[in-house]
């Protein structure tokens, strides 16, 4: 298992969040911490790794604002993406790709809100697009959206 943490702490609070995550591991996951380039990195960690659990996407894009600032636009974020799913595609092993639904909830009010909601979802329906299953979870309960249930 390769655990792919995504978080910065970029202050206190963050950096005791990512402590009790850190405890709560699994001592044998192998751990790669990155906030950007998540899918050359994976190539360059997996080994021998059959599982990839990445978490998550919603701090990805959250890196890729802080690291353009003003200037983020579609192409960072699809750059990114883009080269994540060029590694699953490459790779042998089994991805579980965690991330945050926020388009569901009230429009943000400020124009960078939007945009990250916007991009956010964006990164979200590639990757769902090249997956072979997607699950919403909804109160700790998974519900299956891809392939969709028979009826």
């Amino acid at each position: 298992m390769l655990f792919v943490a995504t978080a910065e702490a970029g202050d206190e609070e963050m950096r005791r969040r990512i402590l009790e995550h850190k405890k709560a591991r699994a001592k044998d996951w192998n751990t790669l911490e990155v906030t950007t380039h998540v899918g050359s990195q994976i190539m360059r960690k997996l080994g021998k790794s059959k599982v990839v659990l990445i978490d998550c996407v919603t701090l990805l894009v959250n890196n890729i604002f802080e690291k353009y600032k003003e200037r983020v636009s579609e192409k960072e974020v699809v750059n990114e993406i883009s080269e994540l799913i060029k590694c699953i595609k490459e790779s042998n092993a089994s991805f579980i790709i965690v991330t945050n639904e926020v388009g569901m909830g009230l429009v943000p009010t400020s124009k960078v809100g939007r945009l990250y909601r916007d991009l956010l979802g964006k990164a979200n329906q590639m990757l769902a697009e090249c997956t072979d299953e997607v699950y919403f979870m909804v109160s700790g309960l998974p519900v299956k959206i891809k392939p969709p249930p028979r009826s």
